[in-house]
C-alpha cells in the first residue's frame, strides 16, 4: 500500500532555536511611571477659596482724586470733574451742574479710558475738600496764561443783553480759551432770518440760548421752526434771565409772582419794593454773581450743551 508523505511541522527542542525576543515574558513588564502632575490645572486644580482670592490678579492703578480731575463712574451714565473728597466721599459735578456724592471703590472710576482707584490725595485734612487747582467761574480748570484763541466760525447766540452778561460773567473764560464769540438775537422772533443768514454748515455751527422754552409757549413754537443739522437750540424754563440767578443770592427765597400781561422785570422791583431802574438792578444782581453755583442747573446744563456743540471738531 502507497503512503502519501505528510509534511509535519517540527517544533524545535525546548530551549533551541527559537529567539529570545520572541519568546513571551513569564511575568508583565513594569508599566511607565506617569507624568508629572500640572500645576493650576483649571479652577478645579485647587480648592475652592469662596472668599475670593486675597490677593487679585487685577490690580488697577491709583489716582489721586484731585479736584478738577475728569472721571466716569463705571457702570453708571455718570461722569464729570471732581470737586474734591469729603468725609472718605467723592464729590463730582456733572455737566448740567449737578453733583454728586460716590463711594471710592476699588476700580469703580475710568480716567482717561483706564479703569482707576481713585483715594484720597494725601495731605488733605479729613472732613475738608481736597486742595483744589485754580478754577474758572463756571468750575472748570482754570489754564494760567492761556491767550485767547482766534475766533471759531460757530456763534452762540443768546436774547438779550442781560444773556449776554451772565453768560460773560460765569463762562468767558472758557469761551476765550475754546474761541467762541457770544452774540445777541435782540429777541427771537425774527429766529429763522437769523439761522438762514448765518448760513450754518459743518465747522460752521450755531447754537442758540432761548428764555422760557416750555410746552406751549412763544419761546418753543419758534424753536419748532428751526430745523437744521448744525443748529441746536437749548433754553430754560425762566420767563426771564433774571429767574436763573439762585433767590438766595438776593437773600430771598423766591422770584415773586407777576400776573401774565404785566412787565415781568417792574413787576419784580415793585414786589421787591427796590426803587430802581431794571438796568440798574441787573447790574447789582450781576455783581452779586461769582460762579455757576449761584445759577440754576437748567441754564447750566443749556449753557454747558451749546459750547459743547459749536466747539465740537467737524465731522465727529
Amino acid at each position: 500500500m502507497a503512503v502519501k508523505a505528510t509534511h509535519l511541522l517540527r517544533l524545535p527542542a525546548h530551549g533551541a532555536g527559537v529567539d529570545e525576543r520572541d519568546r513571551a515574558p513569564a511575568y508583565p513588564r513594569a508599566m511607565a511611571p506617569p507624568p508629572p502632575r500640572r500645576r493650576n490645572d483649571g479652577i478645579l486644580s485647587d480648592p475652592i477659596d469662596l472668599d475670593g482670592p486675597r490677593n487679585p490678579r487685577v490690580q488697577h492703578p491709583v489716582v489721586p482724586a484731585r479736584a478738577g480731575l475728569v472721571v466716569k463712574q463705571r457702570g453708571t451714565p455718570i461722569s464729570g470733574v471732581v470737586v474734591g473728597v469729603v468725609n472718605g466721599y467723592l464729590h463730582v459735578k456733572d455737566r448740567r451742574g449737578f453733583e454728586h456724592r460716590m463711594t471710592m471703590l476699588k476700580g469703580g472710576f475710568e480716567v482717561d479710558g483706564r479703569i482707576v482707584t481713585l483715594v484720597e490725595p494725601r495731605g488733605v485734612t479729613p472732613g475738608t475738600p481736597a486742595a483744589a487747582p485754580q478754577r474758572t467761574a463756571s468750575g472748570s480748570v482754570a489754564v494760567p496764561g492761556a491767550p485767547a484763541q482766534v475766533a471759531r466760525a460757530s456763534r452762540i447766540l443768546v436774547e438779550g443783553l442781560h444773556d449776554a452778561e451772565l453768560v460773560e460773567k460765569v463762562w468767558g473764560d472758557d469761551l476765550r480759551v475754546e474761541g467762541v464769540v457770544v452774540e445777541q438775537l435782540e429777541g427771537a422772533d425774527h429766529l429763522d432770518q437769523v439761522v438762514r443768514s448765518f448760513a450754518p454748515k459743518a465747522g460752521r455751527r450755531l447754537g442758540i440760548l432761548l428764555d422760557h422754552l416750555v410746552d406751549g409757549s412763544k419761546e418753543s413754537r419758534i424753536a419748532a421752526t428751526v430745523e437744521h443739522p448744525h443748529v441746536v437750540v437749548c433754553g430754560h424754563p425762566y420767563i426771564d434771565i433774571w429767574q436763573a440767578v439762585k433767590p438766595g443770592v438776593l437773600g430771598i427765597a423766591a422770584w415773586p409772582e407777576v400776573p401774565r400781561g404785566e412787565p415781568w422785570k417792574e413787576g419784580v422791583l415793585r414786589r421787591l419794593g427796590v426803587d430802581a431802574e431794571p438796568w440798574q438792578f441787573w447790574k447789582q444782581l450781576l455783581g452779586r454773581v461769582s460762579s455757576w453755583t449761584e445759577l440754576e442747573p437748567p441754564l447750566i446744563g443749556a449753557v454747558e450743551e451749546l459750547i459743547d456743540f459749536v466747539t465740537e471738531p467737524p465731522g465727529a
